[in-house]
């Protein structure tokens, strides 16, 4: 007897991967953060977003394969839009790291009022962590590039999934 494809099983194993390295991404980042002292800026927080959703989405993915497989597409394809915009304020963190272009006004140092004085008062009050100036740099690249290599990825491999996941149910279907 011949095996025949079966077109959840691509869905099944892009939400398991997903779901498992957007889980180490996340605690890396949150390891970062508490083991190493390391502050989230304004913009890194807005990165972690993402991971949030696509954990527990994959796994929801994953476990909606055998009996739902057309919503469990539907679903990580909304994880590989979350990733895609991911990549998106990924690449505007290291333009504000590079100065290329100018970051929020919460995370760069700037003001909305001109009085040295008052900014020199709400400095004082508080603590900024500052987007535009890379806290950690890993061989040679700064954690917000690295999380949009690390989300371009996902983006793939999720995207990757529902593709064929699509194509394989259309033959599957086609008579």
């Amino acid at each position: 007897m011949m095996n025949r494809f079966n077109p959840r099983e691509p869905l099944a194993l892009s939400s398991m991967v997903v779901c498992a390295l957007a889980l180490i991404t996340i605690l890396s980042a949150l390891a970062f953060e508490y083991v190493g002292g390391y502050a989230p800026c304004h913009l890194c927080l807005q990165e972690r977003y993402a991971y949030y959703f696509a954990v527990p989405a994959a796994a929801i993915v994953f476990l909606m394969t055998s009996n739902w497989a057309g919503l469990a597409r539907v679903l990580l394809g909304i994880v590989a839009l979350a990733f895609a915009a991911n990549v998106a304020v990924s690449v505007y963190h290291v333009g504000v790291e590079f100065k290329w272009w100018e970051g929020p006004s919460a995370c760069t140092g700037g003001a909305a009022s001109g009085d040295w004085r008052e900014l020199a008062e709400q400095l004082r009050q508080t603590s900024v962590v500052r987007c535009d100036e890379p806290a950690l740099t890993v061989l040679g690249l700064s954690l917000a590039a690295w999380n949009g290599i690390v989300s371009f990825a996902l983006m793939a491999i999720a995207g990757w999934g529902v593709a064929v996941t699509r194509a394989a149910s259309e033959e599957h279907y086609d008579l």
